[in-house]
């Protein structure tokens, strides 16, 4: 098992071809994705994908935009924001948007690779916690998670 899945949105084709090599060593799956309607459409067709690598400079779909749309519909999936053209603006706005991190390029890969460990470790503690409290409501309801007890059948006037 890999340490995580990354979705790497950039339209700079060498690039994300590079990164791929260098991630894939540090044995981290990576879908690339060369636009933000791109990267919708993997996310929409891949539900294992942890984390998304995300150019805030891109056609058809901007990273801002790919942001918001990722965000409202895959709200677990961590968002780390990587542009070249930084502004403080950008910055800010990512982050108010859910984002988990905004990088600088070029980017350190040790630094990349630890911020994808990270957010890959928040995705998983927030899956756990939804499990538990799915779980926790289902014994407060009395609905069965697996078997029905027998020793106190539903209809039984007990409870």
């Amino acid at each position: 098992m890999s340490v995580a899945k990354v979705l790497l949105a950039d339209d700079e084709k060498p690039f994300v071809e590079n990164l791929i090599k260098l991630l894939k060593i540090r044995d981290i799956d990576t879908v690339p994705a060369f636009n933000g309607r791109e990267a919708l459409d993997r996310l929409e067709e891949d539900n294992t994908i942890d984390v998304v690598v995300l150019d805030v400079k891109m056609p058809l779909m901007d990273g801002m935009t790919a942001l918001w749309a990722i965000k409202s519909r895959h709200p677990l999936v961590q968002v780390i924001l990587l542009t070249g053209h930084a502004t403080v603006e950008n910055g800010i706005s990512g982050m108010k948007m859910g984002a988990f991190d905004y990088l600088l390029k070029p980017c350190d890969v040790g630094q990349l690779v630890a911020r994808i460990i990270e957010a890959t470790r928040h995705k998983r503690r927030h899956e756990k916690k939804i499990m538990a409290i799915r779980k926790w409501g289902r014994l407060v309801c009395g609905v069965p998670s697996e078997k029905p007890s027998l020793n106190y059948p539903r209809n039984s006037g007990h409870g």
